[in-house]
């Protein structure tokens, strides 16, 4: 868990809590490079707790759709914003979507093109996604997806009135069925014959940080801003 994420909160009260495993179906089995996947539901939990985007790929109106969102997490949902799934979902309950979150870490860099790679974390959670609209259950989803986002942000800012809340798709997807895998490491091919090339191979890292805040240009002289916004300059977004 990174420093700059609030923790996540418990399942509902009733909810079923998820196996320490991730099972394996015919979605999330590993076919190609199964030694990069994992089955450990805390890696998962890692991997959504290192970012706050994600891209939820559904199909609307016959047509496959793949649109970037925020979201946050407890121990057995993903909730997000989904006006296009549920456009989807209005007219087809049991339309099954399907949300990736990708952090690159770097680019793997050998001494051929070939065994060049990409160092990622990456998961994908499949089903079918429940429209959140019980009122106290939307301003709790809510609630997780903004401080995810932004830790602290819920409690300073003025939060969603009645009509806000109409006006937002909040979407709850199961975190029970999902895959996870990985890469990291040096290029593949220090020992074959290409390593009598000459050629420098290795790691190249790419890491994210946060920036100084920049004011709203029309706030207030003198305005400040608060300190759970402040402290994260600097930081690593990881």
């Amino acid at each position: 868990m990174n420093d700059h994420h609030a923790q996540p909160q418990p399942a509902a009260e009733g909810a079923a809590t998820l196996p320490d495993a991730l099972p394996v179906t015919d979605r999330t089995r590993h076919r190609r490079l199964r030694e990069q996947g994992s089955l450990a539901r805390a890696d998962l939990e890692a991997i959504l707790d290192a970012g706050f985007v994600c891209h939820l790929g559904v199909v609307v109106d016959g047509h496959p759709m793949v649109v970037p969102t925020v979201y946050g997490r407890d121990d057995t949902h993903l909730f997000l914003h989904g006006s296009v799934a549920s456009r989807s979902l209005a007219a087809d309950p049991e339309t099954p979507v399907c949300v990736t979150v990708t952090h690159v870490d770097g680019l793997i860099l050998a001494r051929s093109v070939f065994e060049h790679g990409v160092s990622y974390r990456s998961a994908m959670i499949h089903g079918v996604p429940r429209r959140v609209t019980d009122p106290d259950e939307k301003l709790r989803g809510l609630r997780l997806l903004t401080e995810h986002a932004a830790p602290g942000q819920w409690d300073y800012a003025r939060r969603p009135n009645r009509k806000e809340l109409a006006a937002t798709t909040l979407l709850a997807l199961s975190l029970a069925e999902a895959s996870v895998k990985t890469a990291s490491g040096p290029p593949d091919d220090g020992t074959g014959p290409d390593a009598e090339l000459g050629l420098w191979a290795g790691n190249l890292p790419l890491t994210a940080v946060w920036g100084e805040p920049v004011p709203d240009p029309l706030l207030p002289a003198g305005l400040a801003p608060p300190p759970h916004v402040a402290e994260r300059a600097g930081n690593r977004q990881e």
